[in-house]
Order: C-alpha cells, then structure tokens, then sequence
C-alpha cells in the first residue's frame, strides 16, 4: 500500500498593504471618448465634422487617426462635396491604370468599395487650389526641346490612361510621334510618308472604343500629305506598340489636305480638313473605306469634335466652330450629326441639327427680339483663338492682336519686308471675313481675356422642342493676356495663356483657378535666361504659334514656348 504524500508547505504570506488608497491595475484600460463608445458610434459622430476638422482628428491619438482614416466616410465627403462618384476629367474608360473600365462580375467587390476616397479628395483638392507638380517631358528631339526652332512648332498632344503621346508639326523627312509612360523610357513611333516628300504631323485621334485584347489601343497620325497611320499602342509597354497600316489617297484634295481635327471610335473615323470639309471612314479589318464627305461655307476653324455612341448603330457626332458676323466679326455655332451603321447605311449621317450663338431672325423685329439680337450682337469678336465643346458646354476663346513690335523684330531677323508665316498646320486665330478695317469694335465687356460659356442643348429628335439651343451663361475672367488654346471635358475647362499661364474653370459654379501664372514681361530681378524665354513668347505669338492643352482626372499637359510641361495634381 502506497503511503499518502504529506501536503506540501504554503508560501509565505505577503504584506498588507498599509495604504489607504486603492491599488491601480496597471493592465486596466483607462476610459477615454475613443475607448467608451463602439466604432460605429463614433464613426457616426465624425460624419458630422467637416474635411478640415477630419484631418485635426487624426493627430489626436492611434484609435482617432485610424477611424478617421474611414473609407466610407471620406466618401460621403466627397460626394457631398463634389456631387460624383468620380473623379471629373476622366475620358473614355476609367477604373484602371491605363484608363479603361473593368466592371466586377457577379459576386466580386464594388468598384466604388475599391477607390480610396480620401485619396480622391485630395486630388480633387488640388485641382480647386491649383497644386501641383511641374514635371518636363522629353519629345526625343535630336534638336533639342529648347531649341529655337523646337520651340516655335506646334505640338499635338494625347491623353490615354498613363500614357502620353506626342507629335511636333515641324517639317521633317520622318515625321515622330512620342509615347511615354511614367515607367517606361520615351518610345518613338516614325510615320515616314509613302510618296517621299517632306511631311508633318498635323492632328492626332485616339481610338475611343472599349478595348477588345487587353491592354492594346489604337491611334491615327495624320500627316500634311493627306496620309494617315494606324498604330497599335501598348499602353503597358510602349516598347511593343507597332504600325498596324498606312492609307494613302488617291490624289491631293481639299478633303484630307491638312486635317486640322479627327475622331475616332473603331470602326468609324471622322475628319474634318482646314477647308472644313467633314470626312467619314469605316475602318473595318485593316481596310479603309470612305462613305461620305460633308462640306460648310459658314463654318470655319478653330474648331473641335466630340464623338459619343447612344446606341450600338448610332453615332453622334457634335461639332463647335467660328461663325462669321457681320459686318466682320466672329461668334461661335455647333451641329449635331447622328451617323448611323446598319446594314443599309453603312457609317452615313442620318440628320443633322445646327444652332448659333448669335442668330439673326429674317423679316421685320418687335421690340423684345430686337433688344435679345442687342444682347447676342454685343458679344462678337474680332477674332477666335480656340472654340471648345464635350456636348454640353461650348467655350468660346476670343482671339488677340498680333503686336507690331514683335512683328517688326522678326521681320528684322528674317529679314523679309513681309510678316512671316506660321509653320503650324492651323492659325490661332480665324482668318477675317472682311480684309477692310471696320469701325465696328466687340464690347469691352468681351476682352481677349474672358471666356465666353454657352449651355448646348439638344433634345431628343422626338421631343415636339426638337431644335438645338445655344445660350449664353456667363464671362469667365481671371486669366490675365490674351487666351492660346483650350481644352474642355465633363464640364471642366482648361485655357492656357499665350504667355504660358494656365487656369482651369469649373463650368458648373463658374470659378476659375490659377494653376501657372506664366510670364508677363521680363524684370530687374529675373534669373538668368528669363528673358530669353520672353523674347521666344514674344516671337510666338508674331509667328501666329498656337500653344496646346490637354487633361485628365490626374494631369495637364501643356505646349507653349516653354516646352511640353505635366503638371500632375495626385500629389
């Protein structure tokens, strides 16, 4: 029989504690507002503080920084605060890094639960405050950039996605389009033209259809020869994009000589000449039909095209251009073009519909008509330098006086008695209808300086109002100097000077910012080289160079004596 085991001995009492005051649990946790309340119900306190306040609260402590960092709350700020589920300026298709939508299928995330909301705030932020970074961008010119001759060219410039492309109007045997990416080297594309002669690019169109092999897009090089090129553009590795094919006409025609302006949503191509002759292609398989040509004796350049599909068979098509005025002034139209694809009309326009900005009616005026045709008549101009539209905005740019003294200075050096021609393709400012002076002079209330805002509306063919109706919104000034180029999207507007400045203007609420305040003139305190770079603005603007301007939801991309500059707002 086992013998028990004696219990073993007990410890050592401890000490009382002879302290009247109660012990603390270190590992206690101490009550706070943050530790009291549930997530949720301080979630919904904060949903009630503003942006500003949001961003104090995340220097409180660790529990406040990562609630405030809450997605869905920044993004009900930012809908309340920009009134969209996006970013505005986004072109084509938006989602993902090269732009273009990808829809989650059945089961999969929102797209909306995927977006970093505050993120999207900030850029938006920048955009309304004018923050940015300015960075250079490198056209592969064995020249040089800032060379003279590089400097007084035009340049055309595209967005897609991350990538930006770009092409020189300065006549050369090998015409180049450059494509680069922010994580790629720039890739030079050559579109040399087939008959040998020296050529230039003179517009660029990017294929606006949605995808159909990955990360592959297509875009059009037109050339002065009245060629043009098909590319296949990689836009992860622009290394690997390619010539698809070359069109060549049958012969030199007003109809494809220049192209001034082109859009293009596979398989349909449009393109409008500087006789503004309207052109439409069906590119269908590699091969290049034309259908229809479209000519306008009351419609001239500058002008701009914005393609759209309502419906699988059906295009629409809206034109923004300058419209003479008597006695010689100017004012802006547009036209609408629906352009049907059946099986019986192969890519031909179906209807068309034109509105005015200032339209005279015909036959005798009571008084009320006649004070409206006061108010429209005030607000010609003498000249355009760009007209703009994305289908529901047209913004009309009025044109500047080349100055006489940089006319004379470059007579001088080129030593020819006659003003010199621009080398670009297009004028930055409508030709005159009438050579004699005139007396008359545009309002003051309309200076170079302000930009004129039109609502476009079109209503359905249907509806009993079925005719187009251009009205008149407002002035937008801010931007000091005369207006270069304009670029406009999903109501957002954007003008460079032609000093170099930039603005962009909310069209909805009607403010402006400035983004790039450009150069006004050179002073005492300038660096080195400031003045030098004056002197090139001067010179472009008695060339008659137009400066370029494109954006998207991240960036704009601009042209003027200055260089290609980005300017990128997701910093």
């Amino acid at each position: 029989m086992k013998r028990e085991l004696s219990p073993a001995p007990l410890p050592p009492s401890k000490r009382a504690h002879t302290s009247s005051e109660p012990s603390l649990d270190v590992h206690k946790p101490q009550l706070a507002f943050d530790t009291l309340l549930f997530d949720e119900i301080i979630l919904l306190i904060l949903s009630h503080l503003s942006w500003t306040d949001l961003c104090a609260m995340q220097a409180t402590n660790r529990n406040l920084f990562r609630l405030s960092l809450d997605n869905q709350l920044w993004k009900s700020l930012y809908i309340s605060e920009y009134g969209r589920t996006r970013l505005r300026g986004g072109r084509g298709f938006i989602g993902r890094g090269d732009g273009r939508e990808v829809k989650p299928l059945p089961g999969r995330a929102k797209v909306e639960d995927m977006k970093d909301w505050k993120w999207m705030f900030r850029i938006s932020s920048n955009w309304r405050t004018g923050r940015c970074s300015i960075e250079h961008f490198d056209m592969g010119n064995p020249l040089g950039s800032h060379s003279e001759a590089a400097q007084l060219d035009e340049t055309h410039l595209l967005l897609a996605g991350n990538v930006t492309i770009a092409a020189s109007s300065r006549p050369s045997s090998t015409p180049t389009v450059v494509i680069s990416s922010p994580a790629h080297a720039p890739h030079i594309l050559r579109c040399p033209s087939s008959r040998g002669n020296t050529a230039y690019v003179t517009a660029l169109a990017l294929d606006q259809s949605p995808p159909t092999s990955g990360h592959h897009g297509r875009l059009v090089s037109f050339l002065s020869t009245g060629e043009f090129v098909l590319y296949s553009i990689d836009h992860h590795t622009p290394s690997s994009s390619s010539r698809l094919f070359t069109y060549v006409p049958s012969g030199r025609s007003s109809r494809y000589t220049p192209i001034v302006q082109a859009v293009y949503h596979h398989p349909l191509l449009v393109t409008l000449s500087q006789s503004f002759h309207l052109s439409i292609y069906d590119i269908s398989e590699n091969t290049v039909h034309h259908t229809q040509t479209l000519t306008s004796f009351t419609s001239y350049p500058p002008s701009s095209l914005v393609l759209s599909t309502p419906s699988p068979t059906t295009y629409k098509l809206v034109l923004a251009y300058a419209i003479p005025v008597y006695p010689s002034h100017w004012s802006v139209g547009a036209t609408e073009l629906i352009v049907s694809n059946t099986e019986s009309e192969r890519m031909v326009v179906s209807s068309t519909r034109t509105t005015r900005a200032v339209d005279v009616p015909q036959g005798w005026l009571d008084e009320n008509k006649l004070r409206a045709i006061r108010e429209q008549w005030s607000r010609k101009v003498v000249r355009v330098a760009d007209t703009q539209t994305d289908g529901k905005w047209v913004v009309l740019a009025p044109g500047h006086d080349i100055p006489s003294t940089a006319l004379l200075n470059e007579q001088r050096r080129s030593g020819s008695s006659s003003p010199p021609s621009s080398s670009s393709s297009s004028s930055s400012t409508s030709p005159s209808p009438s050579s004699s002076p005139s007396p008359y002079k545009s309002s003051s209330m309309y200076s170079a300086s302000g930009l004129q805002l039109y609502r476009l509306h079109l209503p359905p063919s249907s509806s009993s109002s079925a005719s187009p109706k251009l009205s008149f919104v407002r002035t937008l000034h801010g931007q000091i100097g005369p207006v270069s180029a304009l670029a406009l999207a999903d109501g957002r507007c954007v003008s460079l000077g032609v000093n170099g400045s930039i603005w962009v203007w909310d069209l909805e609420a009607g403010t402006g910012t400035e983004v790039s305040s450009g150069m006004d003139g050179p002073s005492e305190d300038d660096e080195e080289g400031q003045e030098e770079a004056w002197e090139m603005v001067k010179l472009r603007i008695a060339r008659g160079a137009r400066g370029s301007v494109v954006f998207d939801d991240r960036r704009i991309v601009s042209a003027s004596g200055r260089g290609v500059e980005v300017r990128r707002f997701d910093v």
